[in-house]
């Protein structure tokens, strides 16, 4: 079990926010551990995020070292992203978000049906 007394100015937990703590970050690596993808693949398997907010998450990820950007000098340009090893060492926490969060659909069904607002 995590020892939440010893957060502080060092807290893991809120490192990892810090760095994967938003919705999007937490799709986009779901659809890069699928494996290398170009950026209008990403943009059609992140469902409702903008060319613009997708740019800028990625440029953040990458900022951060769990994104790698390959560009291609070819014509037209290609672009390619992919998990680098430490976003790659994100999967089992994606995986363990996804097992709980069946669980819960399982047994709390659907949040509107209890009329909770989506956040």
């Amino acid at each position: 079990m995590y020892d939440n007394k010893k957060c502080g100015q060092g807290c893991p937990v809120e490192k990892t926010l810090a760095l994967i703590g938003s919705k999007w970050k937490v799709l986009i690596l779901r659809e890069l551990s699928h494996g290398l993808m170009r950026f209008g693949e990403l943009h059609r398997g992140v469902s409702g995020i903008s060319q613009k907010m997708l740019t800028q998450q990625l440029r953040q990820m990458e900022a951060d070292g769990l994104v790698l950007r390959r560009v291609y000098a070819e014509v037209p340009p290609r672009v390619e992203y992919s998990l680098t090893a430490t976003g790659r060492s994100l999967e089992p926490v994606l995986a363990a978000m996804a097992h709980w969060g069946q669980r819960y659909l399982d047994t709390q069904g659907h949040p509107e049906r209890h009329g909770e607002a989506d956040g």
